[in-house]
């Protein structure tokens, strides 16, 4: 450690806890950070199983080596990295996204790479945006979305512009692994300098493809007289979403001022997170005091949205789940693509996917369209992938999304984007406002009188002992004797990703890749799956039911789910927090 950090405060940390916590010195230095499904995710500081300069330094490494060996018999090819950074630091160690992008550049110039790096701030979305859009062989965000404050993350893309899938993932991890000395000693004062410097050209070209491509009544929405409230979650969106209004001819919408400006210390949200109990209470406040109509709030890196809608008739504030801003975005996504009375393909070639954890009403409404939908396991890298083949084979992908408040409308690229959807979304608002005369919320409530109301229930509870949770799994598994009832409900169905078990195929396997995923399917239509977390120590857990009214159908749902989550996880014994409806 002392001979290959960098930096001199985290030299320092890791010299006081051999003095003063010589265990903990150890665990730092004996475990490894994982490089998992968003690539490097955890705190900030000095050891192995953390985010520093030299961890950041050995992963850059590890992917400018992976790259170079898939083309060994190339010795023309130009090699390209694209680079973007947010604003998270910890002062205290010199520790810092932009640091960590500066590195990342060094290493990659070092290793024959064509950087182009965007200076300053960037929300996420542009990455992949770029990628999409030009010859790249990845691209780097250092961001650690919603994650608490001392956190950072290295998030790779690869060249096709989706977040990196198998077999890239583990043959990075190997190659890191092989190249854990730092090459050289780096030197980023000056590296910017050796880097094409893409952020303006990026951005004119992104603002120009969200209005050419997603706005559909430029002329009219600069009329309306509905009022939107901005919260950017202390993160890097703010200019974004101003830009990406001004594309939309959308009315400028009234900032959060406390939260509008990069904070890296978040200071009025204990988490980040615009899902997060009060995260949006400011944000409520401000639209209430102004008479708005919509709240929009990104995540810190702008990748998500959340929306909340003020009705202005009964005083109620409804806060829409990922699934009812999923919906609503795929019914706006149709409605437009039909409209232009041009359909560029067969039904049989549309395509509308969600993660198979999403609510399961966008199968129900394509097959009511009679378009494609497919699912994918969850993580917006297997939604990009497979959006990513299915374009390759002339496919049309309109819209794909995540119940955690992630989606994508249209080509603009292959992950979620927080930026284009909340001008779309305003733009669907402005529509149904003036062409319908109707809320956002009972436009949705009209689509499930249309299809049934699929009521979810989805959280967590946190497990920070890993062997808890190893404990929980294996009673759910019982070594292949599966459970057939939870009290007084039967088991339909079990698909058990981790081994690619599932009992309602013919032949028993499952259709989706190796995951440590279970779901269950019940004889009163209830939908359970159960997986941990890639980024965060929980196990999260999504259930649905649809129902003909949405009053029985939550009664349902609540009753169901007490049952579920009381017998199946057990959070009593194991003195965990389990949040019951």
């Amino acid at each position: 450690w002392n001979e290959w950090d960098p930096n001199e405060e985290t030299k320092a940390e890791m010299a006081n806890l051999l003095k003063t916590n010589p265990e903990e010195a150890k665990k730092r230095l004996s475990n490894r950070i994982s490089f998992g499904t968003a690539g490097l995710r955890g705190p900030m500081g000095a050891g192995f199983d953390r985010m520093n300069d030299l961890v950041v330094i050995q992963a850059t490494q590890g992917l400018c080596s992976y790259i170079r060996s898939l083309y060994k018999e190339d010795s023309k090819k130009t090699y390209r990295l694209a680079i973007a950074y947010d604003h998270r630091e910890r002062k205290d160690l010199n520790l810092s996204s932009e640091n960590f992008a500066l590195y990342t550049a060094a290493v990659a110039l070092e290793a024959g790479f064509e950087v182009h790096f965007f200076e300053g701030h960037t929300p996420t979305p542009f990455v992949p945006f770029l990628l999409k859009e030009s010859d790249m062989d990845a691209g780097i965000v250092v961001t650690a979305s919603h994650n608490p404050k001392r956190d950072n993350g290295f998030k790779v893309y690869w060249g096709n512009g989706a977040q990196i899938v198998k077999p890239h993932d583990a043959g990075i991890a190997k190659h890191i692994l092989q190249n854990l000395k730092p090459w050289k000693k780096y030197d980023i004062s000056k590296v910017v300098e050796k880097c094409v410097k893409c952020k303006k050209e990026t951005f004119e070209a992104y603002f120009k493809a969200i209005a050419a491509r997603l706005c559909k009544y430029g002329a009219e929405n600069k009329s309306t007289d509905l009022k939107f409230v901005y919260t950017a979650m202390h993160g890097v969106g703010y200019e974004s979403i101003k830009k990406a209004f001004k594309a939309f001819n959308l009315p400028e919408a009234i900032p959060v001022k406390k939260q509008v400006l990069a904070d890296p210390e978040f200071p009025t949200v204990s988490f980040p997170n615009p899902e997060e109990k009060g995260a949006l209470d400011l944000a409520k406040k401000i639209a209430e005091e102004e008479k708005a109509n919509l709240i929009l709030a990104n995540d810190p890196d702008a990748d998500r949205l959340a929306v909340v809608e003020l009705d202005a008739k009964t005083g109620r504030k409804i806060e829409f789940s990922g699934n009812e801003i999923g919906i609503l975005l795929a019914d706006w996504q149709w409605f437009k693509y039909k409209s232009d009375g041009k359909m560029s393909h067969s039904l049989s070639d549309i395509y509308m996917m969600n993660s198979t954890v999403s609510s399961k009403m966008l199968r129900a409404y394509a097959a009511h369209e009679k378009f494609q939908y497919v699912d994918t396991l969850t993580g917006f890298k297997w939604l990009g992938t497979t959006a990513y083949n299915l374009t390759k084979s002339r496919k049309k992908v309109l819209f794909m999304f995540e119940e955690a408040i992630g989606f994508c409308c249209g080509d603009i690229s292959y992950d979620k984007d927080g930026v284009s959807a909340a001008a779309v979304f305003a733009e669907m608002a402005c529509y149904l406002k003036r062409e319908r005369n109707c809320t956002v919320a009972e436009h949705l409530d009209s689509l499930y009188r249309k299809l049934g109301y699929f009521m979810a229930y989805n959280s967590y509870i946190r497990v920070t002992n890993q062997e808890i949770l190893k404990t929980i799994f294996a009673r759910l598994r019982n070594e292949g004797n599966y459970w057939f009832r939870v009290k007084n409900l039967e088991i339909k169905s079990i698909r058990d990703l981790k081994i690619g078990y599932d009992s309602s195929q013919k032949d028993k396997k499952a259709t989706l890749p190796k995951s440590n995923v279970l779901t269950y399917e019940f004889d009163n239509g209830c939908t359970m799956t159960l997986r941990p977390s890639g980024t965060e120590p929980k196990l999260k857990f999504y259930i649905e039911i649809a129902g003909k009214t949405e009053e029985s159908t939550t009664k349902k749902l609540h009753a169901t789910t007490r049952i579920l989550l009381t017998e199946m996880l057990e959070p009593g014994k194991y003195g965990v927090h389990c949040p019951l409806p």
